[in-house]
């Protein structure tokens, strides 16, 4: 498996893992994304097939947003989802930007496990977010190392705690 820039090629093949995997899609969304961040629009191509994608781009001069992940659901549970999620992560860090986000559905348990296992932290729940109505939880990973302790002590709070906080982690810093 190889991670590789994203091509116009390749925009049939996200299409459909994209409406394969969320109830929601926007198709146009994608070229835009990639005429803006073609650095952080991934995909993951194994035998010459377009297995998964990453969708990143920079929200601030210190942050960086995952926009989209999707695995096609036969290629599933290899590691692809990992393997996009560092890659894009890798290209924040590139452009050094000190915090990455996302949004993901409340009943996404298994995208939840996959973000919390490479780092993201949840840090609040944005009640209504999706358009049919489910809460949307607002995770955020610290990509290089923090001066403030506070900040340490929060987020080390947090990933042992199985509640959602309340605050959200802009308040804080």
């Amino acid at each position: 498996m190889i991670i590789r820039p994203f091509e116009p090629g390749d925009f049939g093949d996200v299409l459909e893992i994209e409406a394969e995997a969320f109830a929601e899609h926007n198709p146009f969304i994608y070229m835009n994304f990639y005429e803006m961040n073609s650095d952080s629009f991934l995909v993951a191509e194994e035998k010459g097939r377009i297995t998964g994608f990453v969708v990143g781009y920079q929200v601030s001069g210190e942050e960086g947003r995952i926009f989209s992940l999707a695995v096609k659901e036969r290629y599933r549970g290899y590691g692809i989802g990992t393997h996009l999620l560092e890659a894009v992560i890798s290209v924040f860090r590139k452009k050094l930007l000190s915090i990455a986000s996302l949004e993901v559905r409340l009943s996404n348990r298994e995208a939840q496990r996959l973000y919390q296992k490479t780092g993201f932290v949840p840090c609040w729940i944005h009640s209504g977010y999706y358009s049919d109505g489910e809460d949307g939880i607002i995770m955020k990973m610290r990509l290089y190392p923090v001066v403030s302790t506070a900040v340490d002590e929060l987020l080390s709070k947090i990933q042992g705690s199985a509640i959602m906080p309340a605050y959200r982690l802009e308040d804080i810093i």
